[in-house]
């Protein structure tokens, strides 16, 4: 087997008769056929033809190949969105009546699907707090379908054990399914540990730069195959310009996580010694409470710092006002050090008491680390703290 950094770089699409290095743009909306017969059997699925790019794309096929490789999965598709990458997931596996299990703290919109937009359609969500992770089989009803978590967790930084969740899924037959967006496959593979399917935001680290959107899921072919189903009719691929963009950006997502989180230990490190920081959650710090689990099932511990400025509030939004080199942005996964204040942007609309369910504290900053020079990031967050 292919070591990481190789497979990112060599998996290519079939050169083609100009004998190119770096693989072309495939900026076409549909293909051609030799004659009746390639066309029939191409639709009747008997070939590997590339029909229509709502279906798939050379471009969006070498991405997905090299994710695929990556977490050692069987099969995968790629979303214009990771939201797309979620939502399509979810929907082709779920019928009225079924129940998903998940973990509380998940990203904003995934969450809004749960509560919002699947009730519509007779499909319940129970939530599990992290810390009930030994405790989360007294939710499992006959009708429960989906195990889902997300880890770390968005922006509490919370550490889910994939282990126990890969067993009781198994024991209990539910499809786990795991957004690894804030580890990438460099860091962590959920399926080692028996996730079905798992998810990506490529918008983020997997990008790397800020350029464009994505998503992708891989996984069990079979599971792979009904979303594939469900995706190539309602339409929400990923574009072959994307596409061809993230395949390169993944040629050196070895090198860029690696400082990425070579730079977010020593941020979090000069957090927690700051006399304005009343708390610090990086997965790799051992006063982390899950940093035993961080370090079974992570090779690094991801590029996103959470800690808690004195203050609340008002000295978190202060925080964010005397910035100087750090971008206030909602994105992560950057090059650029980005800062937000959960508390007064994302997650405002929620009640003092909602917030705190799903860890998100008054004076909570979410810092997601970038490959600056790590003293220019530490230099610009004191002047900051101190300001």
């Amino acid at each position: 087997m292919e070591n990481f950094e190789t497979g990112a770089i060599r998996t290519q699409t079939e050169r083609t008769h100009y004998d190119e290095h770096s693989t072309p743009l495939f900026l076409t909306s549909s293909f051609v056929f030799q004659d009746a017969e390639d066309m029939r059997a191409s639709f009747a699925g008997e070939t590997n033809k590339n029909l229509y790019s709502r279906f798939s794309n050379p471009n969006v096929n070498e991405f997905t190949d090299k994710i695929v490789k990556m977490e050692g999965a069987e099969a995968g598709y790629s979303f214009a969105t990771g939201m797309a990458a979620i939502f399509s997931t979810i929907a082709p596996l779920v019928e009225s009546g079924d129940h998903i299990l998940s973990c509380q703290s998940i990203f904003g919109s995934t969450h809004t699907l749960f509560k919002k937009y699947f009730p519509k359609w007779g499909i319940e969500t129970t939530y599990f707090k992290a810390e009930e992770i030994n405790e989360i089989e007294k939710y499992i009803t006959p009708k429960t379908k989906i195990l889902y978590a997300e880890t770390p967790t968005n922006p509490a930084i919370e550490v889910i054990d994939l282990e126990i969740l890969g067993k009781v899924a198994k024991k209990h037959n539910l499809i786990l399914i795991v957004d690894n967006c804030f580890a990438t496959p460099y860091i962590q593979k959920p399926i080692d540990f028996g996730a079905d399917l798992v998810v990506h935001s490529a918008t983020k680290l997997i990008d790397g730069q800020g350029r464009v959107l994505g998503g992708v899921v891989v996984g069990r072919a079979d599971l792979v195959h009904e979303i594939f189903l469900f995706s190539r009719n309602t339409g929400p691929a990923m574009s072959p310009f994307n596409a061809w963009v993230l395949s390169k950006s993944l040629e050196t997502l070895a090198v860029r996580v690696e400082k990425h989180c070579e730079n977010a230990l020593k941020v979090a490190e000069f957090l927690e010694a700051h006399p304005q920081v009343s708390l610090v959650k990086y997965p790799f710090l051992k006063s982390h409470p899950n940093y035993e689990v961080a370090k079974k099932q992570m090779k690094l511990g991801g590029n996103i710092v959470a800690f808690e400025v004195k203050g609340g509030i008002e000295a978190g939004r202060k925080f964010l006002n005397n910035v100087k080199m750090c971008s206030l942005s909602a994105n992560l996964g950057d090059t650029r050090t980005i800062v937000t204040h959960p508390a007064s942007t994302t997650h405002s609309k929620l009640s003092d008491e909602e917030r705190l369910e799903v860890g998100i504290t008054p004076g909570l900053v979410r810092c997601s680390v970038g490959l600056e020079n790590v003293e220019d990031i530490i230099s610009d967050l004191k002047q900051a703290l101190e300001a």
